[in-house]
């Protein structure tokens, strides 16, 4: 199992809920908890009702952004974010997601009251996972239904001179120095930019 695969099947079947964002007709955010409802592996699906202005939100956009989080505390949370294309695929879906979910049946429990829904898939993405429960903390970008994947976070040139500033600012100690330019190991860095600030010859540069 890849590791997108992975983490679309946490997000489903250990996170569920997440705070979905869309765009409204003013170009500001709204947000809304929505269940993650199954994966294939490649995408994710979730339902809504046809008369919510989140339907009219996915429909006019056809893009949305989500995180969810799991965990007792903030140093025991893993949280999933995501990004990525949605399209409508109808009500032909709903009966196998009911099973798969069954309390939609208490908010739904008649056929015609089922009428109200359709799915929608989140077909093509990029993603992060982000675990505080690890020591050092653990980080990962995944992509989704053939999305392009970027280089995103910071990064050493060979502008580097060695002088160790940056492992000095370092709070996840996660660069490396036994050559210049030294290494940022991307799977434990926590994105604060110290490193770049506190590079006397600008070696660091930050990729978005």
């Amino acid at each position: 199992m890849s590791k997108a695969e992975t983490y679309l099947r946490y997000l489903v079947d250990e996170i569920h809920t997440t705070i979905v964002a869309t765009v409204d007709d003013e170009c500001l955010p709204v947000t809304a908890a929505i269940d993650m409802m199954d994966s294939d592996g490649n995408s994710l699906y979730f339902l809504t009702a046809k008369g919510k202005s989140f339907y009219d939100r996915l429909k006019k956009r056809q893009y949305l952004a989500l995180t969810a989080l799991k965990g007792e505390d903030t140093m025991s949370s893993v949280a999933v974010s995501l990004r990525g294309k949605v399209r409508e695929l109808g009500y032909e879906r709903i009966p196998e997601l009911f099973e798969k979910n069954p309390y939609m049946k208490t908010i739904y429990p008649t056929l015609e009251s089922m009428q109200a829904l359709t799915v929608f898939q989140i077909y093509e993405g990029t993603g992060e996972w982000f675990d505080l429960s690890k020591k050092p903390i653990e980080r990962a970008s995944f992509t989704f239904g053939g999305a392009e994947k970027k280089a995103e976070g910071y990064f050493i040139t060979d502008a580097c001179i060695g002088c160790e500033s940056c492992i000095e600012v370092c709070p996840q100690k996660c660069i490396i120095n036994k050559n210049i330019p030294y290494m940022i190991m991307q799977d434990h860095c926590l994105h604060c930019g110290n490193c770049l600030t506190a590079c006397p010859v600008s070696a660091v540069k930050k990729e978005v």
